[in-house]
């Protein structure tokens, strides 16, 4: 199994839009892609502009097909006005 964290940093004064599209973004996921485990947006609770993603796939062919699905990149597209800066993704294998 692979997990991914994403950590992103949001505009201040956006981050109610950057909410909004990860909750929606989530439930596609979840209700879309038999490969994903756990795809959980969280935000902090010490700076509001600060969010992350935990997310568990079943494998790389679950994570790539991830990347294919509309809505993936539809969350792209909204967040990319909403972020200051890039995403730091990590990668992680299940030991």
């Amino acid at each position: 199994m692979i997990t991914i964290v994403a950590k992103l940093k949001v505009q201040a004064g956006k981050e109610e839009a950057l909410k909004e599209a990860m909750r929606e973004v989530a439930e596609k996921v979840r209700s879309a892609e038999p490969g994903n485990l756990a795809y959980v947006p969280h935000q902090s609770q010490s700076d509001p502009t600060v969010f992350l993603f935990y997310e568990k796939y079943k494998d790389q062919a679950a994570i790539d097909f991830h990347r294919q699905q509309d809505h993936y990149k539809a969350f792209g597209k909204k967040a990319a006005g909403l972020l200051a800066g890039k995403p730091e993704v990590e990668f992680y294998e299940e030991i």
